[in-house]
């Protein structure tokens, strides 16, 4: 397994669980990342994501993008992509 930074969380909605990442590489729906920060570490797969409140299958570097998250995440947290799992 392995891991790259592709990103950091901006924003966290608590309301509706979805975060706004600020991307530095590109993220597709089915990819795996991890969120990691003071008080945050999870894994989860990529089931959403939206730009602009439409939804897209793939964000581009230096997007801004939103995603359903299945726990809490705070601004700044950083944001990996894992490959390689089993």
């Amino acid at each position: 397994m392995s891991e790259a930074q592709i990103g950091k969380v901006t924003h966290y909605f608590d309301h509706i669980s979805v975060a706004v990442l600020a991307l530095t590489k590109a993220l597709a729906v089915g990819e795996t990342v991890r969120f990691s920060g003071h008080t945050t570490d999870f894994k989860q797969k990529v089931t959403s994501l939206q730009v602009e409140h439409k939804p897209i299958e793939k964000a581009k570097a230096r997007d801004d993008v939103a995603m359903k998250v299945e726990q809490r995440v705070h601004p700044n947290d950083a944001v990996f992509r894992v490959t390689g799992e089993d």
